[in-house]
Order: structure tokens, then sequence, then C-alpha cells
């Protein structure tokens, strides 16, 4: 959520970021409102105070003067009435309005309708070149027995999937190594409920826009979150903090569920794109300064790049583009790992920041040293997602014979070994 003085101030600031961002909003009728509802307010502060002079007035009145006063106090609560009946029919508009009004994206940012249009920074990492034939990660994990998608989808539908024994094991392992990662960083752990009331949903700015790849629990009014960062972000919704608190700096483990609707025919074959995975991930709730954001958006990048530089895997970072921005974002970065398969990189990370935004709508705020209440700022960033970082372990660690080599940093977590092969 926005601030509205800032809309009043320059609309035409929020009609470009609405126009950059690809978000169908009317602000020229959100400020219409926003004038007939302080219009309103103001005529009902004028009305309680002539109230609140006519009331002192009448017990010192008697017959013709007094009825005349008494008429006076009906009409204007006759007009009390009719101004609050006109708020509460413009209200849900405006609230609406407000919701949808996307915050404009940073002036770094480049200009683009989608994910083509997003601009390289820089890459690291070389990029193996095979004296073999590779196979995907499919074929590699059908192979070694490690993944299962055809009983995956026979019990829970398409983009569905079981991992077992090795692959089970993988999975976990890097999950763990992620973790522990952050710990020592001095990231908070965190174990996080997944079913979300819309108040959460709505906070983080998932709802409105994202209800079509939400998994809904209508008959409880919960959904199951996407993300560990809805309640991560949310946990102190409602509450103002101090000053000392910040930054807060969260780490969870946990599953994440997406509908992927619309996605029919995208990115369908293989562990990329599914209905169910899990997830390390980190959120700041820091102090209300810009500066201070931008070097925290810094930091959770740094550490994603940490962790995939550990795993010895290429990346590339990209600015992401205007068109590709979510509602909230100022600004994203996203870390894509190459991927032989695709013959090219893929998204495994998305690092953003919010400044106020998702924070207004949390009604998140703390106390300053001079006793002054803000709104705190908000960042997240994947640490690690997996199965679909697997693609690239899999895929680049591959050896001729069908094994697949472990990564260094893993092998504590898959008692030492050094390879998965397949069984005899």
């Amino acid at each position: 959520m926005i601030d509205i003085k800032l809309v009043r101030e320059n609309p035409q600031r929020f009609k470009d970021a609405a126009k950059a961002k690809r978000f169908d909003v009317d602000i020229d009728r959100f400020l219409a409102l926003d004038a007939k509802i302080l219009s309103a307010k103001q005529i009902l502060q004028d009305i309680v105070t002539q109230k609140n002079r006519i009331g002192k007035e009448i017990p010192k009145m008697q017959g013709d003067e007094k009825q005349k006063i008494l008429a006076e106090m009906s009409k204007l609560k006759e007009k009390e009435a009719a101004l609050n009946e006109e708020l509460k029919n413009l209200q849900p508009e405006f609230d609406a309005l407000m919701l949808q009004t996307p915050q404009p994206p940073a002036p770094e940012v480049p200009l683009g309708a989608d994910e083509t249009q997003n601009v390289e920074m820089y890459k690291r990492g070389q990029i193996r070149q095979f004296d073999f034939e590779p196979k995907d990660h499919i074929q590699l994990g059908m192979a070694l027995d490690i993944i299962d998608v055809e009983r995956g989808v026979k019990l829970a539908g398409t983009r569905n999937y079981f991992l077992r024994g090795d692959g089970a094991l993988l999975h976990r392992a890097v999950l763990n190594f992620a973790m522990d990662f952050m710990v020592s960083r001095g990231y908070t752990p965190m174990t996080v409920p997944l079913l979300m009331r819309n108040e959460a949903m709505r906070g983080t700015g998932y709802f409105p826009g994202l209800e079509e790849q939400t998994y809904q629990m209508e008959r409880d009014e919960l959904n199951l979150v996407g993300t560990a960062e809805v309640p991560l972000t949310a946990y102190y919704m409602d509450e103002i903090l101090s000053e000392k608190q910040l930054p807060a700096k969260f780490i969870a483990m946990s599953s994440c569920f997406r509908r992927e609707a619309g996605a029919a025919g995208k990115d369908t074959y293989g562990l990329y794109r599914i209905h169910q995975f899990d997830k390390v991930e980190q959120v700041i709730i820091a102090e209300n300064d810009e500066e201070k954001s931008k070097q925290y958006h810094q930091e959770i990048l740094a550490n994603s790049e940490a962790v995939m530089q550990a795993l010895e895997l290429p990346y590339r970072v990209v600015n992401v583009c205007t068109g590709d921005l979510g509602r909230g974002q100022v600004q994203k970065f996203d870390i894509e790992t190459w991927m032989p398969s695709r013959k090219s990189y893929g998204e495994t990370h998305s690092a953003s920041r919010f400044y106020e935004f998702q924070a207004r709508r949390l009604n998140l705020r703390y106390k300053t040293e001079q006793k002054k209440n803000l709104f705190c700022h908000t960042l997240n960033n994947t640490v690690i997602a997996s199965p679909r970082v697997l693609i690239p372990i899999m895929e680049l660690y591959q050896n001729a014979d069908g094994s697949i080599t472990i990564p260094k940093v893993l092998r504590p977590y898959m008692g030492d070994r050094e390879r998965i092969e397949p069984k005899s």
C-alpha cells in the first residue's frame, strides 16, 4: 500500500508506475474518491462542532427558541447520517484502488514489458563443457531411481513428483546447507505456519492479484502460502516495534504451494515449474531508511550468491525490468542458474525490496528514539529452492557413467559420500 499523500502530490508518478508495471489502475478516479471522502469527513467534523455548541445551548432555552434550535439539531443529524452513508458507499471503492495502486519502481530499474527485457548485470562461474552427451535431470533421476514423476502424477496430478532415496537426501542436503549457512550469518531461524489468513496475504501484497495462483481453503478461510515470505514478513503485523529490534533478520525453511494457473504449456517438463517445493527464504524487517534498504538489498543478494558459489554453480544476476516487477516491489534482482537441458539460465532466486509498501498494509511500525512512529521497510530473497536447484546440480555434476558427483559442501549432509551411483 502506498501513502495517499504521495499520490496527491504527484499523481503522474503513479500513473507512470502503473503503466510501466502493467497494472490497470484509474489514478484519477482514486484521487476523485479521495477528495470526496476528505470533503465529507471535514463536513462531518464541522457538524460535530455545531452539535456540541447546540447541545450546550439547549438547556438554557425555552419555548419557540428551544424548538427552533432542536429543529436545527435534527437537520444536522439528518445531514450527518447522509454523509456517513455516503462515506460507507465510497470507502470500499477507495480501499480497492488503494490496494491496486502499485509502488513506483526505483529510477535504476530498466523499462521493459516482460522477463525477456530484464537486464543482465554480471555472470559468475564457468559453464561446463561436456566431452560426452549429457542427460537431463529427469533422465538421470529415472536411471538412478531417485526421481519418480509418473507416480507423482498418478497420485496428485500434473506437475507433481516423488524424490526417493538419494534424490530425497540430496534435496534435504541442499536445504539444510542453506539453512545452516544463513544461521551462521546471524539470521534468526524460524519454523512458520503455512496456512495464512487473507489479512496476511493482503498485507504482503499477494492479494489482490494472485488469488488464482494460490491454493485457497475456502471452508476455513485460509490460504496455502507460496513462500515463507508471507508468514515471516507478517510476523509483527499490527505491532509497534522498538528501534532497537531492527533490523530483524529471519530465515525459514518451508514447503511452498503454487497453482501455476495459466502456465499450461510453459516449462512443463521436469522439476522446473511444479506445484509443491521447499524453499529457504530470508526476510529483513528494517528501519525506514532508503539508503539502508539498498544496503540490505545487496546483503540478501550476496547471501544467495555465496550459497551458489559454495555449490560451484554458474549463474548470472539480472536487474528485473518494470514489466516483470510485482505491485509492491521497488526493485528486484534475479539470480538465474545455468541449466544444460534448457540451454540457458533459469531463475532460481528473486531478491526484492519494498520500502514501506508491505509494512503499510500490515500496519507494521516501529518507534524511533524521538518517540515517532514510522512504518518499517521490508526485503526478501530466496536462499535456495529445491527441487528446482537440483536441475543444475544434477545436470552439471553428472558423469559419463550416469553417476552424479555430490558438491563438496553437501557431502557432510550425505554421509561424506562423493557420488550418487546406480544401484547394482
